[in-house]
């Protein structure tokens, strides 16, 4: 069913499937190449990228990031902690919840996968899309996850 956008007409339920589809297929590609090189996944790799980016975060600080449970997120925290990947410590303005940290094995492995994660995306999106498509979609997307985002839209409920 085509819809219409600005005047023109766009297969939304055919835009939702490529967006859907090209997204599974990085992420699994990803997942790959981080497996393989630094035997962790591409979930792990964004949250302890995440972690390093934003000191101090706590576990409702990386749920609301990706869009995902608090209980999925703290089984994510517990994993990256058991490797030794992170730390949870004492919140000091929040006794009820703890804030996390990198360990520096931690640290080391987010920056070594972060390497391989961004060739790896060049590869796999530079040999299909120039520059400025790249830009545009970027773009484009970024836009919609922010309104998505401000309007609270698909966030978990639980």
């Amino acid at each position: 069913m085509a819809s219409s956008l600005s005047g023109d007409t766009f297969d939304l339920p055919s835009f939702f499937a490529d967006l859907v589809r090209c997204e599974t297929r990085l992420y699994n590609a990803l997942n790959d190449r981080l497996r393989e090189r630094h035997g962790i996944v591409t979930s792990q790799f964004e949250a302890l990228r995440y972690l390093r980016d934003h000191p101090g975060s706590r576990v409702a600080d990386l749920a609301a990031e990706f869009a995902i449970g608090i209980g999925a997120t703290s089984k994510s925290a517990d994993r990256l902690e058991k490797q030794g990947w992170a730390v949870r410590q004492p919140n000091p303005s929040d006794r009820r919840s703890s804030l996390l940290a990198l360990t520096d094995d931690g640290s080391q492995l987010v920056n070594a996968a972060e390497e391989t994660f961004t060739e790896a995306l060049a590869e796999l999106i530079g040999g299909t899309l120039d520059r400025s498509a790249v830009a545009a979609a970027a773009q484009a997307l970024a836009k919609l996850r922010s309104v998505l985002e401000g309007n609270q839209v698909g966030a978990p409920t639980g």
